[in-house]
C-alpha cells in the first residue's frame, strides 16, 4: 500500500497484477474497490435511519427487522470490500463484517427483545467497527482521503459511545437517537463514496483502502 496502481477504469473497478492466485475471477477484489459498493453500503446505513426517524412510534419488532436488516446488509458489504484490500490489510474489514452480521442475526431471531437491548447491540457494533476503522485508516498512510475515513471512523465511535451511554432512555427518545445515529453514519458514508469515486477518476485510488467502515 505504498504506490499508486495506475488509473483505474472508468467503472471503479480496479485489477492487480498476480491477484487471480486468490480470487480467480477477480470479482470480488474488483467490486471491492468499487465506489457504487461503499455508495450501496451508504443507503443501506442512510433508508433504515431515515424510516426509524419518519415512523419512530412502530412496533418495537418492526424496528428490530429494520436494525437487523440494516446489519445484515452492512455485514454483506464490508464482507465484500474487505477483499479490496491487499491480504495484510484484510483482517479488520472482515471483523467488522463479522461483527455486523452476528449483531443483525441477534436482532432478527429476537426481534421482541427491549429498545435498551438493540441500543447495546448497535452501541456495541458501531464503537468496534470504529475503532478498528480508524486503525486500519491511521496505518495506511497513503490512504487518499484519509481525512473523510478517520472522520466516519470518529463518529461511528462517538455514536456508539453515545448510544451506549443511554441504556435508560425512554423508548421513544432511544429510537430517535438510533435514527439519528444512521442517517448521520449514512451521509458520512455518502460523502465518502463519492470521495473515492473522485480519487479513481484521479487513479490515485489504493487498493488498501475500500470503505469508511471497514
Amino acid at each position: 500500500m505504498t504506490e499508486s496502481r495506475g488509473q483505474a477504469p472508468r467503472s471503479g473497478l480496479s485489477y492487480l497484477p498476480g491477484e487471480a492466485a486468490t480470487d480467480p475471477d477477480g470479482t470480488l477484489t474488483a467490486i471491492g474497490r468499487s465506489w457504487t459498493w461503499i455508495l450501496g453500503s451508504a443507503i443501506a446505513t442512510l433508508v433504515p435511519g431515515v424510516l426509524v426517524l419518519v415512523w419512530p412510534d412502530e412496533t418495537l419488532h418492526v424496528l428490530a427487522v429494520l436494525i437487523g436488516l440494516y446489519l445484515l446488509l452492512t455485514g454483506a458489504f464490508r464482507f465484500v470490500t474487505a477483499f479490496g484490500r491487499e491480504h495484510g490489510e484484510r483482517v479488520p474489514g472482515l471483523l467488522v463484517a463479522v461483527l455486523f452480521v452476528l449483531a443483525g442475526v441477534l436482532c432478527l431471531r429476537h426481534p421482541m427483545q427491549t429498545v435498551a437491548a438493540l441500543s447495546l447491540i448497535v452501541g456495541l457494533t458501531w464503537l468496534v467497527s470504529g475503532i478498528l476503522t480508524l486503525y486500519a485508516a491511521l496505518a495506511a498512510p497513503d490512504l487518499p482521503h484519509r481525512g473523510v475515513v478517520v472522520g466516519v471512523a470518529l463518529l461511528g465511535i462517538v455514536a456508539g459511545i453515545v448510544v451506549l451511554a443511554m441504556p435508560t432512555a425512554s423508548a421513544r427518545a432511544l429510537t430517535r437517537l438510533l435514527g439519528l445515529w444512521l442517517v448521520l453514519l449514512g451521509i458520512g458514508e455518502l460523502v465518502f463514496a463519492f470521495a473515492w469515486r473522485a480519487a479513481l477518476r484521479r487513479g490515485d485510488a489504493l487498493p488498501g483502502a475500500a470503505g469508511p467502515m471497514d
